[in-house]
Order: structure tokens, then C-alpha cells, then sequence
């Protein structure tokens, strides 16, 4: 047993929707320290439920070792293991896309296995890195929310647990973690972010996660709000979305719109600052762009398609 009686009461309770299921799950696991103390605690806690599961992104060399590395690990404890790799390379915005191959790739797995959940290692230095690099671009509640502990099928049962600590279960159970370079890659926002976090000790992390997960509470009774009114303030005529501001507050006349803009161009995502010209324009009742759309605003605020640009003679 490399788990101690207090850690797992602790893990077993901060993943409690997992404890109470009883299908597999998918253990995202890297091998890094964070995500093979987090495939520790959840052998602890659930047997053979547990699937783990390694992407290689195959965007370094030494990428297929160290899956086979892990799968080794799983080997060693007959913990079920699959190592999942991309149909094509990873282009574009390296971060970014290798996200979302990684979350596809494991909500494949999750459906083919019968698996009720995903579980992945983010940890409450991870959160406090978030929430500052977040906060340092302006953003709003929704951005501010930070990492989510429960995103669908994805569950983040760490996200009350510091690094040290994770670290600390590894080397109780003798493995040697996995330590990827960019990680150190100082052309990253958030290894930059880390390395400042580090230099301010007065910082605390765990309050910074507690914060984040307030604010997550806080969208959610936004958004709920939001579901509430929108039957009654938004709806659709001739092509156009209508809007009933009604002097709702501006945080829920921000959704309104947003909800307004999906209808209309599902695949839309206007910037901050063009969102918020646009309900500048709203507000004084004016009419601007925004994007493949227009809006007007006035005593009923209105969306609609930009007419089609006539080509040149």
C-alpha cells in the first residue's frame, strides 16, 4: 500500500461523483509526477476500474518511449494501459491543438471502453497559474472560473492538491517520474508564469484555487440566470435575433448576446474587444459590425447577418 489512509479518504472525497459510479474510467497519465500520483491514488481507490491512458503527440523524439514507459509502469501493477496517438501531425498553434487532439483521442477512448469518466491531473499550482495568467489578460468571469473541476466527463479531482504533495506520493511508491522539457520552455506563457510564482513565496496557491473555484460557482448561477431569461428576452424574427434589454444587468446582457451571436453563426467567436464595441453600440442604440453580423440597438436590440458584399466590376 503507497497510499496512506488520510490521502485516500481525501482523494476518494474530492472525486466523490467517480467514488459513487461503479464503470470504468480513463486515467489520463503522462508521466509526469502529477499524473502518476494521480493514477496512484485512483488504484488506490478503484481497483480495476481504473484504464490509464498515454498520448503521444509525437511531437518529440523521445515521446514513444516515454508512453512505453508508462505502460510498463501499468504492467508492473496490472493496471489496463493504451497508448493513443493522432491520425496527423500536430500543426498550427502546438499547445492549443495538441489539447484538443489529447481530449478527443481520450473521449474515444472513454466511449469505447464504456468508460464513465476521464480523469486528468491538474493540480492547484496548475490553477493559481490559470487564474493569474488570466487575470493578466483581462478576462471575464467565465475565463477567470479557471480550470473546471468537472467539464462533462472530465473530472479534475486534484485541483485542491499542490504539486509538492503529488511529487511527495511518487517517491513514496519508488517511481521515477517523467519530466518534459517544455515544461521548462521559457517561450511559454505559463512556464513563465510558474517561474514568477515561484520567486513570490507570499503568494499563496491554494487560496488562488479556492478563488477559482468560487468564481466556477459564479458562472454557473450566471449561466443559470441566463437559462432563466432567455425565453422571455431573446427571440428570433425574419432572419434577425431580437434582444429585450430591459436594463438587465450588463454581465447577462453580454450572454444575451453571446447566445444571439451562436444562433445566428454557430461558428463565430468574436474577441473581447470587439464583443464589447459591439454592446457599446447596443447600449447608446447605435448600429455597428461585428464581424459577419450586424447590430442595432435601441427599446429592442437587433442581430442580424451582414448583407453579402456585391464582387467588384
Amino acid at each position: 500500500m503507497t497510499i496512506s489512509p488520510a490521502d485516500l479518504a481525501r482523494f476518494r472525497a474530492d472525486a466523490a461523483d467517480v467514488d459513487r459510479s461503479s464503470a470504468p474510467l480513463i486515467v489520463a497519465v503522462s508521466g509526469g509526477p502529477d499524473s502518476l500520483a494521480l493514477l496512484l491514488l485512483a488504484e488506490a481507490a478503484w481497483g480495476d476500474r481504473v484504464i490509464a491512458a498515454t498520448v503521444d503527440h509525437g511531437l518529440r523524439a523521445e515521446s514513444a518511449a516515454e508512453a512505453t514507459y508508462v505502460a510498463q509502469i501499468c504492467a508492473a501493477r496490472g493496471i489496463a494501459h493504451a497508448i493513443l496517438a493522432p491520425d496527423a501531425p500536430i500543426t498550427g498553434s502546438l499547445q492549443a491543438e495538441a489539447r484538443r487532439a489529447r481530449y478527443h483521442l481520450l473521449e474515444t477512448l472513454r466511449q469505447s471502453r464504456g468508460a464513465a469518466f476521464i480523469l486528468t491531473a491538474h493540480h492547484a499550482d496548475d490553477q493559481a497559474e490559470t487564474l493569474l495568467m488570466r487575470l493578466n489578460r483581462g478576462a471575464g468571469v467565465g475565463g477567470l472560473a479557471g480550470i473546471r473541476a468537472v467539464n462533462g466527463a472530465v473530472v479534475r479531482p486534484l485541483l485542491g492538491w499542490r504539486r509538492a504533495e503529488l511529487e511527495a506520493i511518487v517517491g513514496q511508491a519508488g517511481l521515477v517520474a517523467l519530466r518534459d522539457p517544455s515544461n521548462e520552455n521559457p517561450r511559454f506563457d505559463r512556464v513563465r508564469m510558474r517561474r514568477h510564482l515561484a520567486e513570490a513565496n507570499w503568494i499563496d496557491r491554494a487560496a488562488l484555487a479556492r478563488s477559482a473555484r468560487h468564481l466556477a460557482e459564479a458562472e454557473q448561477a450566471i449561466t443559470w440566470s441566463v437559462d432563466q431569461l432567455e425565453p422571455t428576452h431573446l427571440r428570433r424574427e425574419d432572419g434577425a435575433v431580437l434582444i429585450t434589454p430591459d436594463a438587465l444587468p450588463p454581465e447577462i446582457l453580454r450572454r444575451l448576446v453571446l447566445r444571439a451571436i451562436t444562433l445566428l453563426s454557430p461558428e463565430a467567436a468574436p474577441s473581447g474587444p470587439e464583443l464589447d464595441r459591439a454592446l457599446a453600440a447596443l447600449a447608446e442604440g447605435r448600429q455597428a459590425s461585428l464581424g459577419a453580423l450586424l447590430v442595432r440597438g435601441g427599446a429592442l436590440w437587433r442581430i442580424w447577418p451582414a448583407p453579402a458584399r456585391r464582387a467588384a466590376n
